[in-house]
This record gives C-alpha cells, sequence and structure tokens, in this order.
C-alpha cells in the first residue's frame, strides 16, 4: 500500500493505493487532524509533497516497510521535465503533469488546474513537460475586483451565469465565471491546433463550476494531483 500526501495552501490531501489504484482519500483542514490520522496508519511506501515545507516533520510520523519520500524537483520522475527553472515549478504542478502522462501515456495532453490559481500543464507524446500558463483563480478574481474598487461587492461564484448580468453581483459573475470559460475554451482549441490528438483533463476544487459547460471529450480527474503522486513514488520504488 503507497500513501501520498498532498500538503496545498489551504488544505491537505492524502490517498492510500494499492496496485495503481485509489482506495481511500481524505481531507483534512489542519496539521492536527492529519496527525491523528498517520499515528493510526501503517504503510508500505510514502511520498510528501508539501508547498509549506514540513514534508520532513510529516514523514517522521509515518510507519512505513519501505520508502519514505519527499517531493523536490530532483527527485527521479516518469516523465522528464523540460521545465526552464525546475527549482520554481510548485509541486502540485509537477504532480499534475505525472497524473496526466499516467492517464494518457504516448499522446500530447493538457491539464487544466482551477483551484486558486488556474494552472495549464502540457505534456508532448514524448512524456516531456513543457511548462505551460498560470492565470487567477476564480476566488482570487472575485476578491480582486472586490479589493481594488472602493463600490464593487465580493460576489461569489455561480455555476451558470447570467451571459448579460442584470445586477451588480451578477454582472461580476459573468465576468469571472464566463471570462474563465471562454480562456479555457481558447487556450484549448490553440493547443488543439498544435498538438493533434490532444487530451484535456480538468481537475482541481473549482473545476466542478465548469465541467458541464466544456466539451464532453475533456476527462474530468478530480484526484489528478494525488494519481501525479503516486506514480512518482511507484516510479522511484521500482527503479
Amino acid at each position: 500500500m503507497n500513501l501520498v500526501i498532498d500538503v496545498g495552501n489551504t488544505s491537505i490531501k492524502t490517498g492510500l493505493f494499492e496496485k495503481g489504484a485509489l482506495k481511500e482519500k481524505q481531507s483534512f483542514e489542519t496539521d492536527s487532524f492529519l496527525n491523528s490520522f498517520l499515528q493510526k496508519t501503517s504503510v508500505d511506501n510514502l511520498l510528501v509533497s508539501s508547498v509549506t515545507g514540513n514534508a520532513e516533520a510529516i514523514i517522521r510520523q509515518v510507519t512505513a516497510s519501505g520508502k519514505k519520500l519527499s517531493l523536490h524537483t530532483t527527485l527521479p520522475l516518469p516523465i522528464i521535465n523540460r521545465y526552464a527553472t525546475p527549482q520554481t515549478l510548485g509541486l502540485d504542478r509537477l504532480a499534475a503533469a505525472c497524473g496526466a502522462w499516467q492517464l494518457f501515456t504516448n499522446q500530447p495532453s493538457l491539464v487544466i488546474d482551477i483551484g486558486t490559481c488556474i494552472n495549464y500543464e502540457f505534456v508532448n507524446a514524448k512524456g516531456e513537460y513543457m511548462g505551460g500558463s498560470i492565470s487567477p483563480g476564480v476566488k482570487m478574481r472575485f476578491e480582486a475586483m472586490h479589493h481594488f474598487t472602493a463600490k464593487l461587492p465580493r460576489a461569489a461564484p455561480a455555476t451558470a451565469a447570467l451571459l448579460t448580468g442584470d445586477s451588480t453581483t451578477t454582472c461580476l459573475q459573468s465576468g469571472v465565471m464566463n471570462g474563465i470559460l471562454e480562456e479555457i475554451k481558447g487556450i484549448v482549441v490553440r493547443y488543439e491546433i498544435e498538438y493533434p490528438g490532444l487530451r484535456v483533463i480538468l481537475c482541481g476544487g473549482d473545476g466542478h463550476f465548469f465541467e458541464n459547460h466544456l466539451n464532453p471529450s475533456i476527462f474530468v480527474a478530480p484526484e489528478l494531483v494525488l494519481m501525479g503522486l503516486n506514480s512518482i513514488l511507484s516510479y522511484n520504488v521500482t527503479s
């Protein structure tokens, strides 16, 4: 059994994998809840990805019969990292790219991870991670308009935003939600023109706002980052 832990900016996610299949996933809001879970968990192998720099402290709490690793940009990967500045690359972006390669080996793929930011990650058919782009996420856009203006309210996301808003709130929702939707569609089209046979994968906490408004061929994989972390762990266990 493999355990992977993704420590993000707002939550901590764990995934237990057996023979490549996700058997159990959990989400924790605080370290104390995670610590309680870890004290009751024994696994074969462990990989921790942390943006907060506390990976080693987590690793010390886990009983594992095999390897215990923390994700960093020099850890061997199942893909080739062509990013020009690998030391600046977010670990969640790297894991998402590895997850894409696991799902669609030998095919070009584009990950659209809609979280705090919207991350686009491109992996070519040779298994090379080439990079992508980053734009503001849903809540960040709403917050920016509220923060940087004197009178605009703080609006909430809407699954089906009006095209023509009929109030200040619905105008804000139209601008953010429809703007993101058209951004995604436009970027996908540009990649599809350049890379025939492209597979597109949608993930991230805010992906559900858009999945029913996009092309049905887009593959929805909410746990893509956990899948990618497990593929990295398995690669290091077997290599």
